[in-house]
C-alpha cells in the first residue's frame, strides 16, 4: 500500500512500488520509476525518466545540531533531481540540493543540503557529500569517498575510492573555527587517487594527479603528479593523459 498525497503530481507512465510515500506538492516526471519503501518529501521535484531505488529518502529537510558549524534559519528550497537520473537503493538526498540531468547516485550514498551537482556526474556507493558541495559536469566520485562541507570539485575530475577531504583545522575546538571553515578545491580534470587526504582550503589544480595515499597539505600546480606524505612534486602529467 502506498500513500500519494492528492496535491502531488505524478506524470504519465510512472511506476511506484509498495509502501512508498509521495508527499504534498511533490512532482514525479513522466516515465519515472519509484521503488519500494521510498519517501519523497513535500515539493520535491523528480524529473522524467528517472529511476529511484528501494528505500530512498529524497528531499528531507536538515536538522543540524546546535553545536554544528552549519547554521540554518529557515527551511530550504525543495530538492531537484534532473531528468534521466538514477538513484540506487538507500540513497538519502536533502532539500536545498540540485542534481542536473543524468546523474547517477550509487547505493547508500548521501548528499546533504545546498549541494550543486552537474550533469552526468557519477556518485559511487556509500559516498558522502556534506552540505554546500559543488560538483562539476562529468565528474566521477568513487565508492566510499568523503567530500566535506564547502568542497568544490571541477568538471571532469576523478575522485577515487576512500578519498577524504577536511575543512576544519581546529577539529571542532574554539569559536574561531566558525569563521575559518574552508573546504578543498579540486580543479577541472584533476585526479585524486585512492585513500588520499586533502586538507582544509587546499587547491588541487586542474589536471593534477594525486597519487594513492597522498596527504595534500598545500596547493598544487596544474598538470603535475604529487605523491607522498606530505605530497610532493614527482613529475609532470604526460600530455597523452591530459584532456
Amino acid at each position: 500500500m502506498n500513500f500519494i498525497h492528492p496535491g502531488a503530481t505524478i506524470g504519465a507512465n510512472c511506476a511506484i512500488g509498495f509502501f512508498s510515500v509521495i508527499s504534498e506538492g511533490a512532482f514525479i516526471g513522466s516515465g519515472t520509476s519509484i521503488g519500494n519503501n521510498v519517501t519523497v518529501y513535500p515539493e520535491t521535484y523528480v524529473g522524467e525518466n528517472c529511476l529511484v531505488g528501494d528505500n530512498c529518502v529524497i528531499g528531507k529537510q536538515p536538522h543540524p545540531a546546535k553545536t554544528s558549524t552549519n547554521r540554518l534559519s529557515a527551511p530550504l528550497h525543495p530538492l531537484r533531481v534532473g531528468p534521466g537520473s538514477i538513484l540506487g537503493s538507500g540513497v538519502v538526498l536533502y532539500a536545498g540540493t540540485s542534481l542536473d540531468e543524468e546523474v547517477m547516485v550509487g547505493d547508500m550514498a548521501s548528499v546533504r543540503e545546498l549541494c550543486l551537482v552537474g550533469s552526468r556526474v557519477i556518485i559511487g556507493r556509500g559516498v558522502v557529500l556534506e552540505n554546500d558541495v559543488t560538483v562539476g559536469d562529468y565528474a566521477k566520485i568513487q565508492t566510499g569517498a568523503y567530500l566535506t562541507a564547502h568542497t568544490m570539485v571541477g568538471a571532469g575530475a576523478f575522485i577515487a575510492p576512500m578519498v577524504v577531504t577536511a575543512n576544519d583545522n581546529y577539529m571542532g575546538r574554539t569559536e574561531e573555527r566558525f569563521a575559518k571553515i574552508k573546504g578543498p578545491r579540486i580543479g577541472e580534470n584533476a585526479r585524486v587517487g585512492a585513500g588520499a587526504v586533502i586538507l582544509p582550503g587546499v587547491a588541487v589544480a586542474a589536471e593534477t594527479f594525486v597519487a594513492a595515499g597522498a596527504l595534500v597539505t598545500k596547493d598544487t600546480l596544474p598538470g603535475i603528479v604529487v605523491a607522498g606524505c606530505p605530497a610532493r612534486f614527482i613529475r609532470d602529467v604526460p600530455k597523452s593523459e591530459k584532456r
